[in-house]
């Protein structure tokens, strides 16, 4: 299939790279010069394991290319995915102008170049409920009516999104065009041959299962985090705890690590995110404000600790951090607990020395 991908951040370059692995012909636009000149000289620009041994083998092949043109990707694919960044606003809602902005340039492209070929429109960021209608009407605006918009949220880990990408454990995809599922299908079936499904819903559910999804893993790493402090106080080992509630086949083992709270780019976001939309439709979900205050206070327990072991006083101190991606095999320092903990540091009159490999 000819795909292309608009925007070439974790997502769209990660997904772009693998959907060439299967054989596609990917092309990736992005509008930043110097990204593009990386990109364009097969240099990777995120680190990801795995990913540069397709990356290189897929830009050999020219099944994989680099572009600021948008128009030439749009001509030239069946299928267009928005992979834009979504970041969060200051009221804790979705930033959507990246995506408004490429439905209006895509949209005005079609209609310049009068072309009637059938593309589905596919976005792939994590946006509220209800982005996917207003996407469509944008398009019904400018008189584009050879276009579906489906819904098909990414769910990679950062450390494992080549692998989770390649053998995923599902597929979502969110539209009721008979046409458009078909397509989708079509393009998704070799990545799911060992058996794991491609749910087909609507696209407001789609929008949601993304955000439901983080948001419970985010729960579950914030009631360990409480758990371990409970744990400490009362004298229990919260390793041991971990263990006799991970064989239950209820719970199972994953998500259960305490640690110094969740970072990175979608966690931290996607929780606001999810609350903001939950208030604005007089739903609130009071579980997750309690999360993400939680979340806040955990990425100071090892400053607290520090000051409790040398009196409140650590003026002068040097101490060194092990540690500063928000979690281990990425360079991705989006909410990372590290920087938290350093800044508070050096506030409080400390120096650091800081380690990350």
């Amino acid at each position: 299939m000819n795909i292309s991908v608009i925007g070439t951040g974790y997502v769209g370059l990660a997904s772009g790279t693998c959907f060439a692995e299967m054989g596609n012909r990917v092309i990736c636009v992005d509008n930043d010069p110097k990204k593009l000149e990386k990109l364009q000289n097969a240099e990777l620009t995120i680190f990801e394991p795995g990913l540069d041994l397709i990356f290189y083998r897929n830009i050999a092949k020219k099944r994989l290319e680099f572009t600021g043109d948008i128009k030439y990707a749009i001509i030239n694919s069946d299928i267009v995915f928005f992979c834009l960044p979504t970041p969060q606003g200051e009221d804790g809602s979705a930033d959507l102008h990246y995506i408004m902005n490429a439905a209006e340039q895509v949209s005005q492209i079609l209609l310049e170049e009068k072309c009637t070929d059938y593309k589905v429109i596919v976005n792939k960021s994590t946006v509220p409920v209800g982005t996917g209608s207003v996407v469509e009407d944008i398009f019904i605006k400018h008189g584009i009516h050879s276009v579906d918009i489906v819904s098909n949220p990414e769910f990679l880990r950062e450390g494992f999104a080549v692998e989770d990408f390649m053998k995923p454990d599902r597929i979502v995809i969110g539209t009721e065009s008979p046409k458009a599922i078909e397509k989708m299908k079509q393009l998704y079936e070799p990545f799911v041959r060992q058996g794991n499904p491609i749910l087909i819903m609507d696209r407001p559910s789609a929008e949601v299962t993304k955000y439901a999804a983080n948001s419970y893993l985010a729960m579950r790493i914030t009631y360990m985090n409480e758990l371990a402090n409970f744990c400490e106080v009362v004298g229990a080992n919260v390793d041991l705890v971990r263990k006799g509630m991970g064989t239950d086949s209820r719970i199972g083992k994953r998500f259960l690590f305490p640690g110094i709270g969740y970072g990175g780019s979608c966690f931290p976001k996607d929780v606001k995110a999810l609350i903001k939309t939950s208030i604005e439709h007089n739903s609130q979900l009071n579980v997750l404000q309690t999360v993400d205050e939680m979340n806040k206070k955990q990425k100071l327990v090892l400053v607290n600790k520090v000051l409790n072991y040398f009196n409140n006083d650590i003026k002068g101190k040097h101490f060194a951090v092990w540690g500063l991606a928000f979690k281990p095999n990425t360079d991705d320092m989006r909410e990372a607990p590290s920087v938290i903990i350093i800044k508070k540091l050096l506030e409080l009159g400390a120096t650091v020395c800081a380690y990350d490999p």
